[in-house]
């Protein structure tokens, strides 16, 4: 329109028509570089707002990262296999680099951030410690020329004292001396100065900001981003700790499998946490690349723009090329680490999968021998269950007596129940060589203390044996003869006789005797043969040396011969069975006679065996029979002197 007005106004000649003509094209011109300029600046506005990054994000990240490093570093799952360590050694690696791509990527968001968030230079308010600073500058600036001044001076006076004479000299030298001094205090407050405005200047920068943030947690990593540049190696689990090989016991098998399922729990954690780190690095990703693509669209809108022949617009389209670029580098700078990190945290993932499944599969086995271990133990108890019923039977159907009937099944109560033990304690306990130690300071301990009861069970069995002592046998030990009452695991009741000679009486005493005594060699035991109950009387008649000693050795020989015929099976049959059951072949006992010169002389004695339970009848019955046979016939009358005497023929 402005042309149109000129041209309708203007009625001159030509030259000033083409004047008017060429104003007309320079704005046209200049209203279509205005318009492109107007367009290209629309695309920028939208790469800045698609970029725009969210702090506590990029803080959020980080906490989620630190977590997940510490938790995997500290709370190493340890199932007792040798696996373990590399599995957990490329957790930790993995973690750790996670950790620095994380904090790579922070700081460049950290810059971008910044540049985003910076309002124009006239807006931007004064921070709070920039008096602080502000005053450091002015001390520092006020005390360097005071140095200088003052070393100026110094250098005057030294010029001077070079060229005065003597008498000024002193003067001179003690001036410059207290300029020295000076210098040295000066000297003292400027790096006391520079000292402090450097640590406000590192205090202010580290605190204030997302980047002195982003420099604050990178501090609670130290093994991370130590000066080392290494990562500190994880305290390794104790190796203690036994697997499968070492758990040969029931309980040990069980706290194997305990910590399997514990430690598979740990790595399902840890699953988690990457999970969930990676669902926050693609959070931070999002609007990355939507301004990474923004970028790419704008650059190729610039580039198919038109050329043009103006060397402002191409001076334009430049400069945005490198703005563009500059900004593309900056969000790269802060991307490509996200996408290094979400390759590192799969790697991590697959990492823990197989560490799960080598821990799974383990799982299977420790269980597996579990199951075996405590089927083997219930087999061994079953077996044992078993020979006791079988034991049982056995015991009722071939032992008669009650007595000995009790003592066989007290005996496997006491099989049983050591058999049980022993099989719960070979089953439940892994650590042999500790339980061995224990046994032996257990059992030496056992020994001296229960030394008279250990050896008391001992005699038991000594007792009870093949040629033992059962209910109801005559015995002599400790100075005690009597009758077997009862014979028990540790003691032995015998019922009491007394009696001179051969007149033996119950004194209704019961005596109770240690099992011991058997092993004390100063007090024998004394018992009868097994299966037989007799015992050896004899009687003993004085001889006159003239008188018809073969008569009477016949004549009274058939009088005790007589009585003894009476119960001679009996005995007979007594002998039969000691002989079978003691393989040893044994004389058939019956009365004989024989002469002996003792103190009083010439004397006859003749033995007969008597059964023990009748043995004072039998001896009334001798006793009458001698009486009557000396007293019928002369010859015998003259013979003996004195009464005959009817005594034990064995001692004890």
């Amino acid at each position: 329109m402005l042309a149109r007005r000129i041209c309708r106004s203007s009625h001159s000649s030509w030259p000033q028509r083409g004047v008017v003509f060429s104003l007309a094209i320079l704005l046209g011109a200049a209203f279509v570089v205005r318009l492109a300029l107007a367009k290209s600046a629309q695309p920028t506005q939208s790469t800045q707002s698609t970029s725009q990054l969210n702090p506590d994000a990029v803080l959020n990240h980080l906490d989620a990262v630190i977590n997940w490093y510490h938790n995997i570093t500290t709370n190493v799952p340890n199932s007792g296999q040798p696996s373990d360590a590399i599995y957990r050694s490329n957790a930790q690696s993995l973690a750790a680099e996670a950790v620095r791509l994380a904090f790579q990527s922070a700081e460049a968001e950290a810059a971008v951030i910044s540049e985003q968030t910076a309002p124009p230079a006239q807006n931007v308010p004064e921070p709070p410690s920039a008096n602080g600073q502000q005053n450091f500058s002015q001390m520092q600036a006020k005390i360097a020329s005071t140095v200088a001044s003052t070393e100026s001076q110094i250098q005057q006076l030294d010029s001077e004292i070079v060229r005065s004479v003597s008498r000024r000299r002193e003067a001179l030298v003690s001036k410059r001396d207290k300029l020295q001094g000076e210098l040295e205090l000066d000297h003292a407050m400027q790096d006391a100065i520079n000292k402090l405005a450097k640590f406000e200047s590192a205090t202010e920068s580290a605190s204030t900001g997302l980047l002195g943030k982003v420099n604050q947690l990178k501090r609670s990593v130290p093994d991370v981003f130590g000066n080392t540049g290494e990562q500190k190696p994880a305290t390794p689990a104790t190796s203690s700790q036994a697997g499968i090989g070492n758990s040969e016991g029931l309980i040990g098998q069980s706290l194997a499998l305990y910590r399997q399922i514990r430690a598979m729990h740990q790595v399902d954690q840890f699953s988690n946490e990457v999970s969930s780190v990676r669902d926050i690095v693609q959070g931070l990703r999002k609007p990355l690349r939507d301004a990474l693509t923004a970028d790419v669209q704008r650059g190729r809108d610039l580039a198919n723009q038109a050329e043009s022949s103006n060397p402002a617009q191409d001076q334009s389209v430049r400069q945005q090329f490198q703005d563009i670029t500059g900004h593309f580098r900056k969000l790269a700078d802060a991307s490509v680490p996200l996408a290094q990190e979400t390759l590192v945290l799969d790697q991590s993932r697959v990492n823990l999968y197989e560490w799960r499944r080598s821990m799974q599969a383990e799982f299977y086995t420790v269980l597996q021998a579990l199951l075996v271990r405590f089927i083997g133990i219930a087999i061994a108890l079953g077996i044992v269950l078993v020979i006791s019923e079988v034991w049982r039977r056995f015991t009722f159907r071939y032992v008669r007596d009650v007595r000995r009937r009790r003592q066989f099944l007290i005996l496997r109560r006491f099989v049983t129940g050591f058999l049980f033990a022993l099989i719960i304690i070979l089953g439940f306990v892994s650590q042999f060589s500790s339980l061995a130690t224990f046994a032996g300071f257990l059992t030496a301990g056992i020994a001296v203390s229960l030394q008279a009861i250990l050896l008391s069970i001992a005699a038991y069995f000594f007792l009870i044996g093949r040629y033992g002592i059962s209910v109801g046998d005559r015995i002599s030990v400790s100075g005690v003869t009597g009758d077997v009452v009862d014979i028990g695991l540790i003691r032995l009741y015998v019922m009491e006789l007394a009696g001179a000679g051969i007149d033996l009486y119950p004194t209704g005493r019961l005596v109770v005797l240690s099992n011991a005594v058997l092993f004390q060699a100063t007090t024998p035991l004394y018992k009868q043969i097994p299966g037989t109950e007799f015992s050896w009387h004899e009687v003993a008649v004085t001889l006159t040396p003239a008188g018809d000693h073969k008569l009477v050795q016949d004549k009274l020989l058939m009088a005790v011969k007589s009585i003894f015929s009476k119960y001679r099976e009996e005995l007979e049959s007594q002998h039969e069975s000691a002989s079978r059951r003691m393989d040893v072949p044994l004389s058939a006992p019956e009365p004989h006679a024989r002469l002996e010169f003792a103190d009083a002389g010439l004397e006859l004695q003749i033995r007969y065996p008597v059964n023990i339970r009748t043995a004072s009848e039998v001896d009334d019955e001798v006793t009458r029979q001698l009486i009557e046979a000396i007293a019928s016939d002369a010859k015998i009358k003259d013979s003996v002197t004195g009464s005959p005497k009817i005594r034990a023929a064995v001692k004890g």
